[in-house]
């Protein structure tokens, strides 16, 4: 993909791409590493928690695929590592179809050609806070039928967004009833010594803010539908495979629930 890089400024880190550094992708520039590195010698424990974010998303993918759900909308996607929305969900249920969406042009090019020889995955370069370019982009309309449920994805996206929960009732209007949304977030709940240094490099160094949100705000986030068992809890206490001993050291939140 020589042409992938053309007009992005390289000095200046990306979030999807830091996000893939953590996740030890191979889809990032030498500023991107850096700012990781640097927040990593903060927090030691971020690659672990990204990877616990990762873990999450493919617990509530095969959970969304069990309750019959074979059509998935990921807001937000970044770059699509080993294991992302479409592997995980056409191996629960093949023929699963997945739309991927986000605004950053490096991963909008790696998942298009990703995706090229799968008929039921397609990307969309658009940004998640424009609800109609994304719901009307010929991709969507082609792949997705919004009178059947769909799978909403927004992983590890919304601390990104200022105002999550207009972003969302949009989304939520759309759908049909039996759609699940999959939410993760970033939170200063467990580390808050450690949340706000890690806040201010996003700050200082991308043109992506972040902003982490307490137990309270993230729960809020899913106003319109119903929570599942075991509610917004720390990343690796959701439908755990293997219970994690200290669950508030991976500080993200996580949840999913269901339109009535």
């Amino acid at each position: 993909m020589s042409d992938s890089t053309e007009g992005i400024d390289l000095s200046r880190p990306n979030a999807a791409r830091v996000y893939d550094y953590y996740l030890g992708g191979h889809h990032n520039f030498a500023a991107d590493r850096r700012m990781a590195e640097d927040a990593i010698e903060l927090w030691p424990d971020l690659p672990l928690i990204m990877q616990a974010n990762r873990a999450f998303l493919r617990r509530a993918v095969r959970y969304c695929a069990d309750l019959g759900v074979r059509q998935f909308l990921d807001l937000g996607s970044g770059i699509p590592t080993v294991g992302n929305v479409h592997e995980v969900a056409q191996e629960r249920a093949p023929g699963a179809r997945v739309v991927y969406v986000d605004q950053e042009p490096v991963a909008a090019a790696y998942s298009r050609s990703m995706l090229r020889d799968d008929p039921d995955a397609a990307m969309v370069q658009s940004d998640l806070r424009d609800p109609d370019a994304v719901l009307g982009a010929p991709e969507v309309r082609d792949l997705l039928d919004l009178d059947r449920p769909v799978a909403l994805m927004v992983v590890a996206v919304l601390h990104f967004v200022d105002d999550p929960a207009e972003v969302l009732a949009r989304y939520r209007d759309a759908l049909a009833p039996g759609s699940p949304l999959v939410l993760s977030h970033a939170s200063q709940e467990g580390r808050p010594d450690l949340a706000e240094s890690h806040s201010g490099l996003y700050r200082q160094r991308t043109s992506t803010p972040m902003t982490m949100r307490s137990h309270a705000e993230v729960t809020a986030l899913f106003e319109g539908f119903d929570l599942v068992e075991p509610g917004v809890v720390f990343l690796p206490e959701w439908r755990p495979e293997d219970p994690e001993r200290d669950p508030s050291r991976f500080t993200g939140l996580a949840g999913v629930g269901i339109k009535p």
